[in-house]
């Protein structure tokens, strides 16, 4: 049975620095790629970054690089996902969901439809 649990969300000011965690089991042997998502009310849900969970390469959307990494760790079975935030601005308050997907397309790997499971989400707020 496929999991997917999300940590790690919270409430924070301008400037500061949040890390987000996903626990991934019970599938991980047919991934190739996971990454995270986010979205606010009435927009569409974006791609914020992924890692090719056998080489670790990474992909970023434009708005993110050089304040977010993403990394994994692989052991017995499972895939734990993490996600650095540094430097946030209130324009990164949003639900930031976790994402598994079953091929990788290089830097193209950023649409919805190439992951197919999804994590419930975690409120980010960036707030002074």
């Amino acid at each position: 049975e496929a999991h997917m649990v999300e940590s790690g969300g919270g409430s924070v000011q301008p400037g500061d620095s949040l890390s987000l965690s996903c626990a991934a089991s019970g599938f991980t042997s047919s991934v190739y790629v996971m990454g995270w998502f986010r979205q606010t009310p009435g927009k569409e849900r974006e791609f914020v970054a992924g890692i090719n969970v056998a080489s670790a390469i990474e992909i970023y959307a434009d708005f993110v690089k050089g304040r977010f990494t993403v990394s994994r760790y692989n052991a017995n079975g499972k895939i734990t996902l993490s996600l650095k935030m540094n430097n946030l601005k209130p324009e990164d308050t949003a639900v930031y969901y976790c994402a598994a997907g079953p091929y990788w397309r290089g830097y193209y790997t950023t649409a919805l439809t190439d992951y197919n499971h999804w994590g419930q989400g975690t409120q980010v707020t960036v707030s002074s």
